[in-house]
């Protein structure tokens, strides 16, 4: 561990948006998922939301460049359980999806908890789940084809939010809590180690300010 890469590990967990997020709901090609993952992680999402489709699903491809070690992945058997928990949270749930009453993407505001709903790649998104969110939007289209790869589509609605929190200052202020930003940033220090404490049942050493042990 140098101190260089202590600091920017460090600089990137205390930037991470914990009421940003994304749902993932039957995205089912591995270069699509692991895509999404990787813009999450460059937004500064904490955490992201995958309901998994029912057979020939394969997660983390080489796509993700990594990615997949630093935002948390949690699988939902089905969108209705995910979008009451990110609803009793406080998210506002918006889906990317073709309708009547969506509005440009770049017309919501991201500042607040905000989870973004991608659908399928070929079927797009299931009715009943677009009768679930609070918001449909759109990113508008000028050529021929209807519509974007969901990941690149996912991509361009995750950097607006961004734009936004950044012009806000969200991204200046830690929002993590300090026990799970601590607990973090040793499993991503030390990874090894991490996983050798968690078998044995001990708790991480103390860094110090270069990232090494103080104390065992």
């Amino acid at each position: 561990m140098t101190p260089t890469r202590f600091k920017r590990l460090k600089q990137v967990l205390q930037a991470r948006q914990t009421d940003l997020t994304v749902v993932m709901d039957w995205v089912h090609k591995p270069h699509n998922f692991n895509a999404i993952i990787r813009s999450c992680d460059a937004v500064g999402i904490f955490e992201a939301h995958y309901i998994p489709v029912k057979e020939g699903y394969r997660p983390f491809a080489n796509t993700a460049k990594g990615s997949q070690k630093y935002v948390i992945a949690h699988k939902h058997d089905d969108f209705s359980k995910a979008a009451k928990q990110l609803k009793a949270s406080g998210h506002q749930l918006l889906a990317a999806h073709f309708s009547d009453q969506a509005v440009d993407y770049r017309m919501i505001d991201y500042t607040q908890p905000t989870a973004v709903v991608m659908g399928a790649e070929l079927e797009g998104m299931s009715q009943s789940t677009a009768d679930q969110v609070d918001q449909h939007i759109i990113v508008p289209m000028l050529g021929m084809v209807e519509s974007l790869n969901v990941s690149v589509a996912c991509a361009l609605i995750l950097y607006e939010a961004q734009k936004q929190r950044q012009a806000l200052g969200m991204y200046d202020n830690q929002s993590l809590d300090p026990i799970t930003y601590d607990q973090l940033l040793f499993e991503w220090c030390w990874p090894k180690i991490a996983d050798l404490c968690q078998r044995q049942g001990k708790p991480y050493p103390l860094l110090d300010e270069n990232g090494e042990f103080s104390s065992f």
